[in-house]
């Protein structure tokens, strides 16, 4: 069974429904919490198959009000890169992503947002993504990929929704297997929350089956991309040394 290290930002903000999708494949996950008060960042040497950085509610990248960890995160996602390992980011994970292969991100306010996505690249996500599919994104700042990214989808207003780093790494402005209960929890959770969010609220919970059955091509095509179904071959702990 392979493993993904998950890095969260906010006890809010997790796989939602992705954990279902991974679980039926029989691809273990593993949370890290560094914001709790012994929670750590993963170490680059640490025994996973993949990374995946989560969002972070109002934290961001940009330097308003940046994450604690954000230097920390960034060197662990180039060392993955570096060692061709998947790597996945939703929102703020998105930022650190394109930071990490050579991008940046730029400031933006915070900003609950739903609305819908466009592909614009005919073999996006293996040939998986949709046409168009929910986009839900709750974020402070933007990603900005690096040249060599390919943009696969752009949200409403033409900024890059879905990027690929190389051959096996993602970034998602939105999330794709993002709950209304979990925009509920960010907006409870810190003091900063985005202007009037009831009506982006009311339209999620419209959306929900719509997000559902997006997520199931999605997830096919991310699978695919990281090739998280393939078989891998670790030596066992007693014959290591």
């Amino acid at each position: 069974m392979n493993l993904i290290n998950v890095i969260q930002h906010t006890s809010a903000d997790y796989l939602g429904l992705m954990e279902d999708h991974l679980e039926g494949r029989r691809i273990r996950f593993r949370y890290f919490r560094p914001f709790t008060e012994q929670g750590t960042v993963p170490q680059a040497t640490d025994v996973c198959d993949a990374l995946f950085l989560m969002g972070g509610g109002p934290w961001g990248s940009a330097g308003e009000r940046d994450v604690p960890t954000l230097n920390e995160e960034i060197r662990l996602a180039r060392n993955m890169l570096d060692q061709g390992k998947p790597v996945l980011g939703i929102g703020l994970g998105a930022q650190l992503l394109a930071i990490a292969s050579g991008g940046s991100s730029e400031p933006a306010p915070l900003e609950f947002a739903v609305g819908h996505a466009r592909r614009i690249d005919d073999g996006a996500l293996g040939g998986f993504m949709p046409e168009t599919f929910p986009h839900v994104s709750y974020m402070r700042d933007w990603p900005v990929p690096p040249d060599t990214a390919r943009i696969l989808a752009e949200d409403g207003t033409g900024r890059p929704a879905v990027f690929q780093v190389g051959e096996n790494a993602l970034g998602f402005t939105g999330h794709p297997g993002f709950k209304t209960a979990m925009a509920e929890d960010l907006i409870m959770e810190f003091e900063e929350s985005p202007e009037n969010p009831a009506p982006q609220l009311e339209r999620m919970q419209r959306m929900s089956k719509d997000i559902e059955d997006a997520l199931v091509p999605v997830m096919t095509g991310i699978i695919k991309i990281t090739g998280l179904m393939q078989i891998r071959r670790r030596i066992p702990l007693e014959l290591k040394g």
